[in-house]
């Protein structure tokens, strides 16, 4: 079972911990402040009160046999940074620290975070996505500027083969499946799909079509909008 620390309870260490808690994860959840760590103490497997740039108080709660360490501390940079240097140092193998600007983000890769994340802007930039294309139910960020979506079916498409469509021609994007939905027997059920995954030229969209698509942000941009 993975072994995660979370360092840092303000409101997303605290939602990312108890999501991790109710995963089966094992958490250890730290912050300076007792009420923080008293809230999330039914949730998580340890919460304690400690000093996290304190190298003694760190090492009492095991923190170095981790599989992973979430350096989460949003309102102190200075703390975060000497956090991450001492969890370096404890060689854990993965540490990941939250940024709150692009400057920050960048200091911390320098000193050897394994991965940074900035929440505030990766939700904007997810919300922008959303509302700029309606259509996108679902994507997944596979490597800077290009994405794999769920993308219902516009009018557009509904009837025509893949070869009408030439999608890789006209949007520069390429089909990776193709979701239909399977009839409802019960109007309260979850909605079931059968998947064709190597679709072919001869393929036709129906209108409850999802389609999986992988291409680059500008070129998913031009795709049809409703």
């Amino acid at each position: 079972m993975h072994k995660v620390a979370v360092i840092g309870l303000g409101r997303f260490g605290m939602s990312l911990a108890k999501r991790l808690g109710a995963s089966g994860v094992q958490v250890v959840a730290i912050d300076d402040d007792p009420e923080l760590v008293d809230e999330i103490k039914g949730d998580v497997d340890v919460a304690v009160r400690l000093d996290a740039t304190d190298e003694h108080a760190i090492k009492s709660q095991n923190i170095d046999q981790v599989d992973v360490c979430v350096i989460a501390i949003g309102d102190n940079f200075e703390a975060a940074l000497l956090s991450t240097v001492l969890a370096r140092q404890l060689g854990i193998k993965r540490v990941i620290c939250r940024a709150q600007t692009a400057t920050h983000a960048e200091i911390f890769r320098q000193i050897g975070a394994d991965e940074v994340i900035q929440p505030e802007t990766q939700a904007g930039e997810e919300l922008a996505r959303q509302i700029a294309n309606p259509r996108f139910e679902d994507f997944i960020t596979l490597a800077d500027g290009y994405t794999l979506i769920e993308f219902s079916a516009p009018t557009e498409f509904h009837g025509k083969t893949l070869l009408e469509l030439r999608l890789r021609t006209r949007f520069q994007v390429n089909l990776v499946a193709i979701k239909r939905p399977k009839p409802l027997e019960d109007e309260k059920a979850e909605r079931q799909y059968d998947v064709i995954s190597v679709p072919e030229p001869d393929d036709t969209i129906h209108p409850d079509d999802v389609l999986l698509i992988v291409g680059s942000d500008e070129a998913l941009a031009r795709l049809p909008q409703e």
